[in-house]
């Protein structure tokens, strides 16, 4: 990922939820929140009550990869959270990037 970071610390992802806009779709949550910087951070949040952590790890990996592949369409200078709900299970690449897509458009966050 050439123009984001990941957000790994408990008070990143907060503060994203509590200052941030959310929109949501049957398989993903989406919240963003402006960073006044140069690049994006991404955080993924699979909650145990998805699956077991063979399904969990799948999951993060399609979401992440989905994001990848389409990162240099995305506006930069924003924090992203991403928490998948039970729905995404079962769900292949290509139904997850279109999941990620659409809320993306939601957002505003493509160019």
């Amino acid at each position: 990922m050439d123009f984001s970071e990941s957000l790994r610390k408990n008070n990143e992802f907060r503060n994203v939820y509590n200052k941030g806009k959310s929109l949501s779709n049957r398989q993903l949550v989406m919240y963003i929140l402006e960073n006044n910087q140069e690049k994006n951070r991404i955080g993924i949040s699979v909650s145990k009550k998805v699956g077991n952590s063979v399904v969990r790890h799948r999951i993060k990996r399609l979401i992440k990869e989905a994001y990848r592949l389409q990162e240099e369409r995305f506006k930069v200078g924003y924090d992203i959270v991403i928490i998948a709900r039970a729905n995404a299970v079962g769900r292949n690449f290509d139904e997850m990037k279109k999941a990620v897509l659409h809320l993306s458009r939601l957002h505003n966050l493509i160019n």
